[in-house]
């Protein structure tokens, strides 16, 4: 039986937080995958606002929680193989931190470890508009080997629910780390004029 895939999800200070929560979701039901969180106290705040839960909330949702504070944190190290890492959403701060090397917090550490051992990284950014430093750093992290995933609707599913919308951009992010999980997806037009319907939730 082969190990279940390890994937190290950030939650940082940013709107979207029901983009983890629903990647966290999705990855238990999934099967085979080993999830390490990690949020930060501005995290936390959002979890709060935007969703109306608690911080234990989140963790039950996660196979193992690690302090934000934690640098000496098994993650903090290139020995403990994961498929990568996924910060999400990622604010400006963290998206910064982790364009200069500034391995502040677990978050940017494992982010910084994540590059370093040439391992699969994904930040899904969120901000409007960008400035020029967002997206020098965009693009600072880029060359590093990371990806830049802003979580951006998919209209032409033609998605009736919001959940829909989340769903579609989770499962996208998590076929990036070789995570196939059920969900819509485009296959091309029947009809040039008429966009097939989203399938469904997961």
């Amino acid at each position: 039986m082969n190990p279940p895939r390890r994937l190290v999800v950030g939650i940082s200070g940013a709107t979207g937080v029901r983009y983890a929560t629903r990647l966290l979701e999705i990855a238990r039901a999934h099967g085979g995958v080993e999830t390490h969180l990690v949020m930060s106290p501005s995290g936390v705040l959002n979890v709060r606002h935007e969703l109306g839960l608690d911080r234990q909330a989140v963790h039950a949702l996660a196979d193992h929680v690690h302090s934000h504070r934690d640098v000496g944190a098994v993650l903090a190290s290139g020995s403990f193989r994961t498929a990568g890492m996924v910060v999400v959403p990622c604010s400006m701060r963290t998206l910064a931190a982790v364009a200069h090397g500034l391995s502040d917090n677990l978050i940017t550490r494992a982010a910084d470890v994540t590059l370093k051992e040439r391992r699969r990284l994904v930040l899904m950014v969120r901000e409007t508009p960008f400035n020029l430093a967002h997206l020098r750093n965009m693009t600072a992290v880029t060359e590093m080997g990371g990806v830049i995933f802003p979580p951006l609707p998919a209209f032409y599913l033609r998605p009736v629910t919001l959940d829909e919308l989340i769903d579609h951009t989770v499962c996208r992010v998590l076929e990036l780390f070789d995570i196939h999980v059920p969900g819509p997806r485009w296959e091309g037009l029947d009809d040039p004029g008429v966009p097939p319907r989203s399938g469904g939730a997961v």
